[in-house]
């Protein structure tokens, strides 16, 4: 582990031999003796690696990890990261041997050993753990990897008003995907949200099975406050026993980074029960304007070649944007027939369903104008705040991303 702009007399330097070594930042990885068939020690490399005031006790371990995987003593490495650990979940075999153990706020390291084997624990408090091995064989680290995680996890807790959703992110690392519990209504139970024309539209969305999939991107688009998302939390609900629902936190980096999209499109080929997936891609306005392809280079072409290219041939992905965009700005080759399962413009309600909305409700029939009002108006006049006087401008506020 190298830390950059550091004053020498802040920097421990460490210079060892190759079997003594804690971590590499020169050389080579270890060399195969013989004809190459099996990895091996390369006693020869010197390594280097600096440690200065800011690396923590965690850091350390991190790097002592490392020790016997880069010597070639253990040359096979499994690793893994966990969500929903249950408290009392050890995280490593019987009998394993400690060899550190540090705390920092909200994370715990451990490093154990064992008979031809070396492991590596991060843990959260979040539930979240990171488990590496190294193994004298690749056989010793896949068991040690299985016997350190089983029965460490538990579901996450659902009830009949929430769906387990996934969030991906591009990580220090890589692709990063979270698992959450989120709540998510019954689409009967928040039809009344949606004008008669747009509840109707959504219907159709929401009884679809996986063998009447027909396109694969769903475009929801309209004004702030409509509504779009508390629909796409819905839809996640009323698929949940055949899509698992995934929300891209950024966009911008899926579409701009192959290897992100590459990890997020394929999934996991070893699963025969496999699900489909939704990608809830929330306003991307730049991504499918008019425009696009000259602002945001690849991005609209990797997002087409997703939804009916070469990338989406054999997989089971669906894609649903949600943009504040009119349709006419949006791109043609987004809006194409054939192309999209559904293109669903969510409005504000009509004045007569927003005063049906309001009910009882302590609002003066003259707080909603001639052009009606959108979901997340009609939530806040329920609570007791008051609309803009100019009732008959366009909605231009930013909404409650409802």
């Amino acid at each position: 582990m190298t830390m950059s702009q550091q004053r020498p007399q802040e920097v421990l330097h460490l210079i060892e031999p190759l079997e003594n070594v804690t971590d590499h930042c020169e050389g080579t990885a270890p060399r195969a003796p013989g004809n190459g068939s099996e990895p091996g020690p390369d006693p020869a490399l010197p390594v280097v690696f600096n440690l200065s005031d800011n690396n923590s006790p965690a850091d350390v371990m991190d790097v002592l990890s490392l020790r016997p995987f880069a010597s070639g003593e253990q040359p096979w490495s499994r690793s893994t990261r966990l969500e929903h650990v249950k408290a009392d979940a050890p995280l490593r075999p019987d009998g394993a041997r400690l060899v550190r153990v540090a705390h920092e706020k909200g994370k715990e390291s451990v490093l154990a050993e064992g008979d031809g084997w070396t492991l590596l624990v991060n843990r959260w408090k979040s539930g979240v753990a990171y488990v590496a091995v190294s193994a004298v064989t690749d056989e010793l680290a896949e068991a040690v990897l299985e016997a350190s995680v089983k029965d460490a996890t538990e579901p996450p807790k659902t009830d009949e008003t929430s769906v387990e959703m996934g969030f991906w992110h591009m990580g220090s690392h890589g692709p990063v995907r979270s698992d959450r519990a989120i709540t998510a209504d019954a689409w009967a139970d928040i039809r009344r949200n949606y004008t008669a024309p747009v509840a109707e539209a959504i219907d159709e969305v929401m009884s679809l099975e996986r063998d009447e999939i027909a396109g694969r991107l769903l475009l929801l688009h309209g004004p702030p406050g409509t509504g779009k998302t508390t629909a796409l939390r819905a839809l996640a609900r009323a698929w949940n026993d055949w899509c698992q629902a995934d929300c891209v936190l950024d966009p911008e980096a899926l579409f701009g980074t192959p290897s992100y999209l590459m990890e997020v499109a394929v999934g996991d080929d070893e699963d025969e029960k496999r699900r489909w997936r939704l990608l809830i891609l929330e306003d991307c306005d730049e991504l499918i304007r008019g425009e696009a392809k000259q602002s945001t280079g690849q991005g609209l072409s990797r997002l087409l070649n997703l939804t009916d290219g070469m990338l989406g041939q054999g997989r089971d992905v669906l894609v649903a944007i949600t943009t504040n965009e009119d349709l006419a700005m949006l791109h043609p080759a987004v809006v194409r027939p054939g192309r999209c399962l559904a293109q669903i413009e969510v409005g504000p309600l009509t004045r007569p369903e927003s005063l049906a909305w309001l009910g009882d409700a302590d609002v003066p029939a003259a707080d909603i104008g001639p052009e009606g009002a959108t979901l997340a108006e009609l939530a806040a006049l329920r609570k007791g705040e008051k609309r803009p006087r100019n009732l008959d401008a366009p909605t231009t506020a930013t909404g409650f991303y409802l």
